[in-house]
């Protein structure tokens, strides 16, 4: 009996190809295989980009608070060392409910007493001090160096700045505007801030300090 080699190859190959096809993807898988795939990226982007965000957001609101701190403390170190002016300008100039303005050696360049104003625009709370200069000295108002010292400020109308005379015991009301600058013994900045936890939220944070003015001081506390 006489094989037919040339019929047993093409056998084989006829059985090798049929293996490897049983083996491989169909079309049909294969796109199911994409599509699974494509889901799971999109699944992985969007719990990235939102821990992403909520920890952006929470950073945001960690840095209004912390700024808010120190930026309150600065405020009070500065009006606790409030002083007359090179020019003999009342230590506390003007006592508005959005605007202050006092001398302070501290706050700026140098150990010169300068002129140090605060005050609220659009809801931001800026800082302007004004080194004096000249012989004799004096505060030339237009070298006065602004800054933005707290952002996103959520007052509602309220006032940022309040003054107290020399019985203020932590208690006593608060001097009613226009406040009479000679009766100025302590101040008290109030912040609130919004804290930003969330997109478009009004969560705020309120931080309210103040100071003596030691220059002033006579029977308040410090």
């Amino acid at each position: 009996m006489f094989l037919n080699l040339k019929n047993i190859n093409k056998y084989n190959l006829e059985q090798q190809i049929s293996k490897k096809s049983g083996a491989g993807f169909t079309i049909i898988e294969i796109v199911v295989v994409i599509a699974v795939v494509s889901v799971l990226m999109i699944e992985t982007s969007s719990l990235f980009i939102t821990l992403f965000s909520g920890s952006k957001q929470q950073y945001l609101s960690m840095d209004n608070i912390d700024n808010a701190r120190i930026m309150s403390s600065r405020f009070v170190n500065e009006i606790r060392s409030a002083a007359s002016g090179v020019d003999g300008a009342a230590a506390v100039s003007v006592a508005g409910d959005s605007e202050i303005v006092f001398y302070s050696p501290l706050g700026g360049p140098g150990t010169l007493i300068k002129r140090i104003r605060y005050f609220v625009s659009n809801n931001i709370l800026y800082k302007g001090v004004v080194v004096p200069t000249g012989s004799p000295l004096s505060y030339n108002l237009l070298s006065e160096t602004l800054s933005a010292v707290q952002p996103d400020l959520s007052l509602g109308g309220n006032p940022i700045f309040y003054y107290y005379d020399g019985d203020y015991d932590g208690d006593t009301v608060a001097l009613i505007q226009p406040v009479n600058i000679n009766n100025v013994k302590f101040v008290r900045i109030n912040l609130v801030v919004l804290k930003q936890s969330q997109l478009n939220s009004d969560d705020t944070f309120s931080l309210s300090i103040g100071g003596t003015v030691r220059s002033l001081k006579d029977n308040l506390g410090d």
